[in-house]
């Protein structure tokens, strides 16, 4: 008994040491700031806009639109977005544009035209482009990748995603944003309080990319490590 009673103190230790945020900050406190990471580094902390509403498209490679010019419809074209991240105009080069919003592109289209057309109206239409969407991870029901049909917070997407699971720890929920190739922004969020006290205010609204993870909780990683009961402990054969 000894010995299965050290097993169980050192795994409980163990669960209790690697839960998220566990020596870093109170998961009731909604002060929560983000998490910036780049690779070789350690993370440090950066202020996310998670509330921010109705974000526009950004392009990503792979996608195309249809270009358009009101007074100069020779220079109509479709375009797509190479895998650098670069297209090529006709008659104006190219140009990198990757990551940017329609409004934006459609600046850039206007520019590089100046040297050839006297204020070019033009118009830029999305063709093709990647549907947005979320991903569901760790301890929910149903985890993959769902499409981001409409306006969704962070506990609808747990619902879409089939929900918690026993051995969900809903009360340290992260939400992994990539603001670039190279960073990424997590916040922590006690999905259990805000549902307890019937309040909403923090819950954030997701963006096209974002993926939330669940954590297992500490129980359900040491109960590998209990010891299973048998008849043997609770029947004895010789009465029967």
């Amino acid at each position: 008994m000894q010995s299965i009673r050290r097993i169980v103190v050192l795994a409980l230790s163990s669960a209790l040491m690697s839960a998220p945020g566990s020596a870093q900050r109170d998961p009731t406190d909604k002060s929560a700031t983000a998490v910036a990471m780049q690779p070789g580094q350690r993370a440090t902390t950066a202020k996310a806009s998670f509330q921010e509403r109705n974000p526009r498209y950004c392009l990503r490679k792979g996608d195309s639109f249809d270009v358009d010019f009101a007074f100069s419809p020779e220079f109509n074209q479709t375009v797509v977005v190479q895998p650098d991240g670069y297209i090529t105009l006709r008659g104006a080069g190219s140009m990198q544009v990757e990551g940017q919003t329609v409004p934006e592109l459609t600046e850039t289209i206007k520019k590089a035209y100046a040297n050839i057309l006297h204020e070019p109206v033009v118009t830029v239409a999305l063709k093709d482009f990647e549907k947005p969407y979320f991903v569901a991870a760790g301890q929910v029901a149903k985890p993959g990748k769902y499409e981001l049909r409409s306006d969704l917070t962070l506990v609808e997407a747990v619902a879409i995603a089939g929900g918690f699971t026993e051995n969900s720890k809903h009360s340290q929920v992260l939400l992994f944003r990539r603001v670039s190739d190279q960073l990424v922004e997590a916040r922590l969020f006690n999905v259990k309080q805000m549902l307890q006290s019937h309040n909403l205010g923090e819950d954030p609204h997701l963006q096209p990319g974002d993926m939330l993870f669940v954590p297992q909780n500490a129980m359900s990683k040491i109960r590998k490590f209990l010891p299973v009961p048998s008849m043997g402990m609770y029947l004895d054969p010789t009465k029967y």
